[in-house]
């Protein structure tokens, strides 16, 4: 067992920047826009890596993209992910992002999409270690910013590298990586291994931040006990769960493992808050989309939130296909905030 000799729940820091704890939102594509971002942000995580963006400067005039790069009036530092596989385009897309008031620029080496790897980005990096070579040193030495490298364990399991894809970032002076316990051939079926990422932190100094399947405290716990990673990320298990980053900070900074979190408003992990709780949470998010979207593009990009906002409590496969028809802020809000007056007022058990 890997020993640790602070707190689990600590500050942390990329470049120049102390985060305030450990526990990072992972960057998700059409989900960590800014709103959500300041959302959990402000729900208690160090810090919201942005969606990735393509490394191609001339498709970001499309709408989608421009929302992507829109950092403004956001709490920094603010961490912008770009993918691709020219070093050229890969340091011009750095420098355009930093100019957009980016401050950490993270390089995407684990998206698993097939659109991505097609293009022999994202994962499909992980096959060529001189490419990741060229690539990451073009993009530190574009910008004086700090960038960060997130990768899989390695294309396929009979083909790991992470150890090697984490010294060519060490050598290249990548200022923090990331790494998702699994090689791009696992689904997400298959449950993530930490052997790979305990393994860097044995052969490589460099700070390191753990991903995969961390859902709870007591995951949240496991995987920085045994893989001595200095941080941890989280990603699926915030969707419809902003405040996880609070509560697991609220417990691993309990002296006790089983003890209840004392704090005001602080939830087990495990469990689901009151409804009356997360209906305030989703309209605060809900306003904050159709501010961001404006009314047409913010009512459907909400509809996969509220799905997820709402799955454990009881009626939600009908409430979601109710939700799914709705058109207008006002309506689709009115019948989001019926669905959470009615349900049970009690934290229970998540399934």
């Amino acid at each position: 067992m890997v020993e640790t000799q602070s707190p689990l729940i600590r500050p942390f820091s990329i470049g120049p920047y102390r985060l305030a704890n450990n526990l990072i939102l992972a960057p998700m594509a059409g989900i960590t826009d800014r709103p959500y971002r300041s959302l959990c942000r402000r729900m208690g995580a160090g810090l919201a890596v942005a969606e990735m963006v393509s490394s191609n400067t001339t498709l970001w005039g499309q709408r989608k993209s421009l929302k992507r790069l829109d950092y403004s009036g956001e709490d920094g530092p603010i961490s912008a992910q770009i993918v691709g596989s020219d070093p050229a385009e890969m340091a011009e897309a750095a420098r355009v992002n930093l100019d957009l008031g980016a401050d950490i620029i993270d390089i995407n080496m684990g998206c698993p999409a097939k659109k991505v790897c097609k293009v022999a980005a994202g994962s499909a990096l992980l096959r060529d270690e001189l490419l990741v070579g060229h690539i990451l040193e073009a993009v530190v030495g574009a910008v004086s910013a700090p960038v960060t490298l997130k990768i899989r364990t390695g294309w396929s399991p009979e083909s790991r590298n992470a150890v090697r894809i984490a010294e060519i970032a060490r050598d290249c002076g990548i200022a923090a990586l990331t790494v998702h316990g699994r090689t791009r051939a696992c689904s997400y079926g298959i449950a993530a291994e930490y052997d790979s990422i305990r393994a860097i932190r044995e052969q490589v100094s460099i700070p390191l931040i753990a991903n995969g399947d961390i859902a709870s405290s007591e995951q949240a716990r496991h995987v920085l006990d045994y893989t001595g990673a200095d941080a941890i990320m989280i990603g699926r298990a915030a969707q419809g769960r902003p405040w996880i980053f609070r509560d697991i900070a609220a417990e691993l900074a309990s002296d006790s493992h089983a003890s209840e979190a004392a704090h005001v408003g602080i939830h087990r992990p495990d469990r689901i808050p009151p409804a009356s709780w997360i209906r305030d949470i989703l309209r605060e998010h809900l306003e904050a989309l159709y501010l961001f979207y404006g009314h047409h593009g913010g009512v459907r990009i909400a509809r996969k939130h509220i799905a997820w906002y709402c799955r454990h409590l009881p009626g939600a496969a009908k409430f979601r296909d109710d939700i799914n028809r709705t058109e207008t802020p006002s309506e689709q809000l009115s019948r989001v905030l019926a669905f959470l007056d009615q349900c049970p007022d009690t934290e229970t058990k998540a399934a």
